[in-house]
Parts: C-alpha cells; structure tokens; sequence
C-alpha cells in the first residue's frame, strides 16, 4: 500500500466511500470533495491498495484549534507552516475496514503536520468514536461548539509539534 495526493481522477471513488461511510447530514458533498482536492490537495491524502483506494484522510489547515462548521462550506489554499492541521474527513472502503487503515491514515497526517510545524492535528467526532481517537493518542477536550449535521460532535486534538 502506499500513500498519495488525491486528484480529481479519484472524485468518483471518494464520493462513493464518503456515500457509505457517513449519513447523509455528514457526508461531503460531491462538490466539496473536488473543492478540498483543488484547494487542500497537499493534505487530501488518499492509501491505495494496487490501484484500489483502501481510505482516505483530508481537512485544511486552521488557524484556531478547533473545527468550525464554516469550514465544511469553503476552504482556502493551506499556509505552508504552522496552524492546526484540521480533519474534516477520514474514511475507508469497506472492502477494508478492520485492518487498522484509519489508523495508519491518521499517523501519516500527524507526520505530515509535523514536518510543516502545525501545532496539532484536531478533529471533530461523534460520541461512539471518542474511544478510537483516544487509543490514537487524542485528546478528548470536550463538546464541540460544531453543530454540523445536526450532530453533537466531540473535539479531540493531538498535540505534534
């Protein structure tokens, strides 16, 4: 497996793994996923599997700590150091789920916010994904002020540099 940037090449892919990975208040639209690949392509990583995308991981880079439900409408070009490196979206076909693709999806973002100085790399989650975060390494620092989807999310953050 190996990792790479995504490109529009990938939309159709995405769109379908998004489609069954979230319910339909949370999920991206179509537009916002080619939005992120044009804007945020440097950190809309894709783990592909002999052609096959296993997962995928992106969000832009913020410049507060936590997630805010402006930045699933629009997002602009990532600074090239520090901020937070934000997660808005991390899923896995489910030809793969149960093989720790997550996981190694969420290690290769810590590494790439290290290497460009981010402070942290922060997440919003719902309740019954706080513990997966937390075997991570992150941080539950309670009830985000996002209410995307009509959703109660939970703020986690990993601290990396």
């Amino acid at each position: 497996m190996q990792f790479r940037h995504a490109t529009l090449n990938d939309l159709d892919e995405l769109i379908r793994i998004e489609n069954i990975g979230f319910s339909e208040e949370e999920r991206a639209s179509a537009e916002a996923l080619r939005e992120r690949i044009n804007y945020i392509n440097d950190t809309f990583i894709i783990l592909e599997d002999h052609g096959a995308i296993a997962g995928y991981i992106n969000g832009p880079v913020i410049s507060q700590r936590y997630i805010t439900d402006d930045l699933f409408e629009h997002i602009d070009n990532n600074p090239e150091q520090g901020g937070y490196l934000s997660v808005l979206g991390v899923a896995v076909a489910p030809e793969y789920r149960n093989q720790g693709i997550a996981g190694r999806l969420l290690k290769y973002f810590e590494q790439l916010a290290q290497q460009h100085q981010r402070t942290a790399v922060t997440l919003t989650c719902k309740n019954e994904l706080v513990s997966l975060y937390e075997y991570y390494g992150y941080i539950n620092e309670g009830v985000s002020e996002s209410s995307h989807g009509g959703i109660t999310w939970y703020n986690l953050v990993k601290d990396v540099y």
